[in-house]
């Protein structure tokens, strides 16, 4: 598995914490919005940041998507 792909899904799971969700819930809605690619995408900019910054991030992506 990538490096890329085991951050995606640490920060899929911990974004669902944040959300008080599931991982599965939060897939569902990014796909459905449009965004999982985006945010698969920003691997490098994510795992040198706060989690907290990613989550601001993507917590903005959803509303501009919705």
């Amino acid at each position: 598995m990538s490096r890329e792909m085991t951050f995606f899904m640490y920060l899929t799971e911990r974004y669902a914490e944040y959300k008080q969700s599931t991982s599965g819930e939060i897939l569902k809605e990014w796909d459905k919005l449009g965004i999982t690619d985006r945010i698969y995408s920003m691997y490098e900019l994510y795992h040198i940041e706060a989690i907290e910054n990613a989550f601001a991030d993507i917590d903005k992506m959803t509303k501009e998507a919705e």
